[in-house]
């Protein structure tokens, strides 16, 4: 019986672990993702979160600047929070509340 919990133990996580690995070779090089040794030796180095690091870089793949959402800053804002200052970006030119008091001030 020891042996056999034993098998269980060790012996599913490693297959599921060396699957993961297997799964991440063969899906790299399909995709392109290059070289895909280097990321079955990251899946396989880095159990579990390897291969969740392969999954987020796959995906980057499939990014379209055109169908961003976000693209140039763009966001949906609730009507009740329209009246609300954003926090400026780093490059952002535009001028903040503060900016703005100290114009009325100097005039």
């Amino acid at each position: 019986m020891e042996r056999l919990l034993l098998a269980v133990l060790v012996g599913i996580p490693l297959v599921w672990h060396l699957g993961l690995t297997g799964v991440a070779y063969y899906d790299a090089g399909r995709v392109g993702l290059e070289p895909p040794k280097k990321w079955a030796a990251i899946t396989f180095f880095i159990p579990v979160i390897g291969f969740f690091i392969y999954l987020f870089e796959r995906s980057e793949l499939s990014y379209d600047p055109e169908t961003d959402p976000y693209r140039g800053h763009n966001v949906n804002i609730h009507p009740s929070r329209a009246d609300d200052t954003s926090l400026p970006s780093r490059g952002d030119k535009r001028l903040s509340a503060d900016d703005l008091e100290e114009d009325g001030e100097d005039s």
